[in-house]
């Protein structure tokens, strides 16, 4: 085991605050020993501050609709061969409500940037979801400040915007007449609008370094996230970057479990596009720092047409197959399905220090 990698890993079991080079030294953990060593120090960490439940969140994605051109994303507004759709506010409530009955603690509401859903429009689902007992997620893209105060006030409890890079240079790259300042302003307004914040990064984009991974995992501990999504990068053959290599799922990984170290209390998902690039991709993720699902609500017709990216998992399956399928999955691990909404990890923190055990500590 490296030297560097070792001090290092030292550090983070310690509870120290990491450095960019530590970050950097973890990132870059060798197969074999290091890599082993990281997954299993974030575990610990896991299991320290989470516990072992594991709370599933399910996702509607109400409309492959998008007013932006990002190029890596399938929903893109130039491509022309995709078959748009959007739900209607009752069938959204209709698929909340499908999940609540299945003891899903969270609903997250998920679409491309589309205007059709007004601020008013949205407040309302909002509200009727509420009703359900259950918190609500919304990842919906830049919108006002008056928007998000108003589905604050409807009852709103989390928002997902990922910040997709660090690398503001990079960032303006892959997102024509969009702008990285705008995207952290509106961070800005969700927190201070008390929602509770998630962000994240795509991992193995075109261009990018391990340089720009540590920062990204920097900025969600300035941003001071709730939650974290950090997947790979998976080309779509209908974006600009279709022909590119997709992103390395052992950097995944290694992205996730250090995640673990830099923001502990941050709930962390083992993403469908981890699932996609490996059958087993979820549990190893679920094993390596997370400690979130997100099974999809989408009514089955229109799975198919949400592609971010293509060949995503799980699509033909319907809500009930999915809760059994992961429930059996959940329980393999000897692990347990988190009950309630699941909210911030923050109000129970503990002090995670001395958590340096034999099989961590690097002679």
């Amino acid at each position: 085991m490296r030297k560097e990698f070792a001090a290092s890993l030292e550090k983070a079991a310690a509870g120290a605050e990491l450095t960019r080079k530590d970050i950097i030294n973890l990132l870059a953990a060798a197969p074999g020993a290091e890599e082993e060593a990281l997954y299993r120090l974030a575990d610990s960490v896991r299991a320290r501050v989470a516990g072992d439940e594991v709370h599933l969140r399910g996702v509607i994605e109400f409309s492959n609709y998008c007013r932006r051109r990002c190029y890596y994303c399938g929903l893109r507004a130039d491509n022309v061969n995709l078959q748009r759709y959007r739900l209607m506010p009752e069938d959204i409530v209709a698929a909340a409500r499908r999940g609540a009955e299945l003891g899903y603690g969270t609903i997250v509401l998920q679409s491309g940037e589309d205007p059709w859903y007004t601020g008013p429009v949205l407040a309302g689902i909002i509200r009727e979801i509420k009703k359900l007992g259950v918190a609500v997620t919304l990842c919906v893209g830049e919108r006002t400040r008056d928007e998000y105060a108003l589905w604050r006030e409807a009852g709103a409890d989390r928002y997902l915007l990922k910040h997709e890079t660090a690398n503001a240079a990079l960032y303006n790259r892959l997102h024509p007449g969009m702008s990285w300042q705008e995207r952290l302003q509106c961070l800005q307004w969700l927190r201070e609008l008390g929602y509770q914040v998630g962000s994240g990064n795509i991992i193995g984009l075109p261009g990018q370094t391990l340089e720009d991974l540590a920062d990204d995992l920097i900025l969600l501990r300035e941003l001071d996230v709730e939650m974290a999504g950090l997947g790979p990068f998976i080309p779509h053959p209908a974006t600009p970057l279709g022909g590119e290599p997709a992103g390395s799922l052992d950097l995944t990984y290694r992205v996730v479990a250090t995640a673990r170290l830099v923001i502990p209390y941050a709930h962390l998902p083992a993403t469908t596009a981890v699932g996609t690039l490996a059958p087993n991709g979820r549990q190893l993720a679920l094993q390596r720092g997370a400690n979130v699902i997100m099974p999809n609500l989408t009514p089955t017709r229109y799975r198919a047409d949400y592609q971010i990216y293509p060949n995503k998992i799980c699509i033909n399956e319907g809500p009930e197959d999915c809760r059994h399928c992961l429930e059996g999955m959940v329980r393999a691990l000897g692990r347990r399905l988190g009950r309630g909404p699941g909210h911030t990890l923050k109000p129970l923190r503990v002090q995670v220090t001395g958590i340096l055990t034999k099989d961590h500590k690097t002679e």
